[in-house]
C-alpha cells in the first residue's frame, strides 16, 4: 500500500470516484456532486484559502487500485484558537481495512505536523460546519443534502487510532403534519402581537439586504460559541449562488425589532432527493431532469440549516414568532412532509431546550473527534457549551 498526493486531473477524479468502491452495495448512499466537491480544493472558489490551505491524499493497493482517500487543511482564522494548534482532516473513505485507515490518518497528521499543527479535528470541512462535518454513528438513513454519511465501521478506525469524541452532533426530525405542542403557540402568539417586531421572508430581489442582516444576526447570535470566528459575506453570497436553482424564498424568515435584524431561520429544500439519480453529475441532461423532478415536487422534505436569535432577544419568543410566519407557508406547500433540523452540538443547551418545546423527534447522531500528535499531551478535550444565559455576558 502507498499514499499519493492528489494533483492532476486522474487523481482528482480517482479521489471523486473512490466512494463508488466504498458505497456501490449501500441503497442509503447519496454521492455528492462531483463540482461541489472540487470547489472545496479550488483555491479560487473556496475563499477558505485566503486563510488557509488544504491537500488531499489518495491510498493504492499492491495493484495501484485506490482503496481510500483523506483530506487535510488548516483554518488558520481557527487554528490557534485551542490550547494547541489544530488543523482538520476529513473527505475520508476507506475499505473495511484498519491498516488503510491508520495510513491515511497517518497522512493526515504529518502534513498538518509539517505546518505546525498539533492536533486535528474530524471529519470536518474545509468551510463552514453546516456541511461534510462529523462522523455519522446513529441513523444510517439517506442523508440531507450536506450532511455527512459513512459506514458503521468507520467508527472503530477514528476510536482505535486515538481520536476522542470533541463534541456530538444531534440531528431531530419534525413532522410537519403532526401539530406543535400548545404551549408553543401559546407563546408564539404573545410574541407576534407585539407591534414593534415584525418579520420577513427572503427575496432574491432584496438578497444584499439579506445577507447584511443575516451576517449581523450570525455575528451576535454565535459570538459566545467557542473559538468564534465572524462570517463572511462572501461566503453566504456563494452558498446563496450554489442554492439558487432549488432554493424556495418563503423558506427563509428574518425578524426584526423596530426594523433592526434580530432573528432567523434558513430552511433548504433536501435537494438530495433529487441528486440521488445523478450519482455526481450534474450533465445537461441531468440539469433537464432536475428542473422535471423539482416541478414534480419531489423534493418533500426541507432541512433546517441555521436558526439563531440576536443575545440580547434570546428566551424572548422570536423562534415561535418565526415559526407562527413559517406555519402558513408550510401549509399551502401541501407536498412538504418533514423539516430535518441538522445539527445541534450538545454544547448548545437552549437550542436543546427549543427541540424539546417542539416534540422534534431523534433522526441522527454524528460526533467530531479531535487527535492530538504527541501522546505525552494526549487528553480528552470537549468542546465549551455555550452560556444559557447569554445575556448576562453583555453586562460583563
Amino acid at each position: 500500500m502507498r499514499i499519493i498526493p492528489v494533483g492532476d486531473k486522474q487523481t482528482r477524479t480517482m479521489f471523486l470516484d473512490m466512494v463508488q468502491v466504498i458505497y456501490k452495495n449501500d441503497p442509503n448512499y447519496i454521492r455528492p456532486l462531483d463540482n461541489l466537491i472540487e470547489e472545496i480544493f479550488d483555491p479560487a472558489r473556496n475563499n477558505f484559502y485566503s486563510h488557509g490551505e488544504a491537500a488531499r491524499f489518495l491510498l493504492l493497493d499492491d495493484k495501484d487500485a485506490p482503496i481510500g482517500r483523506v483530506a487535510a487543511f488548516i483554518n488558520r482564522d481557527k487554528a490557534f484558537g485551542y490550547s494547541q494548534p489544530t488543523g482538520g482532516m476529513g473527505f475520508f473513505e476507506c475499505i473495511n481495512n484498519r491498516e488503510a485507515a491508520f495510513k491515511l490518518f497517518d497522512a493526515a497528521r504529518d502534513w498538518l505536523l509539517e505546518r505546525g499543527m498539533e492536533a486535528m479535528d474530524g471529519p470536518i470541512n474545509f468551510g463552514e460546519n453546516d456541511n461534510f462535518w462529523g462522523l455519522l454513528v446513529e441513523g444510517f438513513t439517506p442523508p440531507a443534502f450536506g450532511m455527512q454519511y459513512n459506514l458503521p465501521y468507520y467508527r472503530d478506525f477514528y476510536e482505535n487510532y486515538g481520536f476522542d469524541n470533541y463534541f456530538e452532533q444531534v440531528t431531530h426530525h419534525l413532522d410537519v403534519l403532526k401539530p406543535f405542542p400548545e404551549r408553543f403557540w401559546n407563546i408564539a402568539s404573545r410574541v407576534v402581537k407585539r407591534k414593534e417586531y415584525s418579520y420577513k421572508h427572503f427575496t432574491w430581489k432584496e438578497s444584499e439586504k439579506f445577507i447584511h442582516d443575516f451576517v449581523e444576526i450570525y455575528d451576535d447570535a454565535w459570538r459566545f460559541h467557542e473559538n468564534f470566528t465572524p462570517m463572511n459575506p462572501e461566503t453566504l453570497r456563494k452558498s446563496l449562488r450554489e442554492a439558487k436553482p432549488f432554493l424556495d424564498e418563503e423558506l427563509i424568515w428574518y425578524a426584526y425589532h423596530n426594523d433592526q435584524p434580530i432573528g432567523l431561520i434558513v430552511i433548504f429544500p433536501d435537494v438530495n432527493q433529487i441528486l440521488k439519480y445523478f450519482n455526481g453529475k450534474f450533465s445537461l441532461w441531468n440539469k433537464i431532469r432536475f428542473v422535471f423532478y423539482k416541478w414534480m415536487n419531489k423534493m418533500d422534505r426541507g432541512r433546517v440549516v441555521v436558526l439563531g436569535v440576536k443575545t440580547k432577544y434570546q428566551r424572548m419568543g422570536i423562534e415561535s414568532g418565526i415559526f407562527w410566519h413559517l406555519r402558513d407557508v408550510v401549509a399551502k406547500k401541501t407536498y412538504l412532509k418533514e423539516m430535518e433540523i441538522s445539527w445541534v452540538g450538545d454544547f448548545n443547551p437552549k437550542m436543546q431546550a427549543l427541540l424539546n418545546a417542539m416534540d422534534a423527534d431523534f433522526g441522527k447522531k454524528h460526533i467530531t473527534y479531535r487527535f492530538i500528535f504527541d501522546p505525552e499531551k494526549r487528553e480528552e478535550q470537549r468542546a465549551g457549551k455555550i452560556p444559557v444565559d447569554t445575556k448576562s455576558r453583555l453586562d460583563s
